[in-house]
Order: C-alpha cells, then structure tokens, then sequence
C-alpha cells in the first residue's frame, strides 16, 4: 500500500513540474516572410517557425492575427509586432517548442524595452 501511494505522489508531482514548465516571455514577434516566426526577447532570437521546416510547435494555432492590432508592415502583409507569449522552449536550440497563449501588446511597449533588440524591417 505505501509503494501505492509513494507512485501516486511522485506521478503527481511529475505532472505538476510539467504543469508550471510555462515561460512568459515577451518581445518583437517577427513574421518577415510566408511560414517564418521568431521572437526576439531581452534573451535572443527564439524561432516559433521557418518555412519547409517540419518543426512546428504545438499550438501554433494559438498565434493572433497580429495584422488585427498594433503591427508595423515590412514587407506587402508581413512585419512584425510585440506581444507576450506563453511557451515551452528548448533553450539549446533556441526555439519555441509549445504556445500555451499569445498576448498582443502595444508597440509602444516593446519600443520602450531598452533589454529589447531593435526589430528587422
């Protein structure tokens, strides 16, 4: 019965550990081009998705139509804008490896982050 009940308590704290694996990070998230999202945050340039790859996040449904709030055009529909995302990543490659959620914000707010790089176009 206690081996019942020590195999409960780990599980459940494995699931739990895998509950809170959420980051929140926020920067430019930039689509310069059809199929090619990255976000450049105060920690570098993490790739959500490149086009012909077969990576693909899960949830990548999640992502807005960022056209629909504050977004800079740079290239015919493309550009990019700021937002704050919830993800899983993989911090050896520097991608994105799960969108729980995706906040658009202002692009004033990004604009004021000195951490933030300057965005591309």
């Amino acid at each position: 019965m206690n081996f019942l009940a020590l195999t409960l308590a780990v599980g459940t704290g494995l699931l739990a550990s895998q509950a809170t694996a959420a980051e929140n990070r926020c920067g430019w998230v930039q689509n310069p081009t059809p199929g090619n999202y990255w976000l450049d945050d105060r920690d570098g340039s993490w790739t959500i998705l490149t086009q012909g790859s077969d990576l693909e996040p899960d949830g990548i449904d999640n992502m807005p139509d960022f056209s629909a709030g504050q977004f800079v055009q740079t290239n015919g529909y493309y550009g990019y804008a700021c937002a704050c995302m919830s993800v899983e990543t993989d911090k050896a490659e520097m991608r994105i490896t799960e969108i729980r959620s995706v906040k658009q914000l202002p692009l004033s707010k990004c604009k004021n982050d000195r951490t933030l790089p300057n965005p591309e176009g």
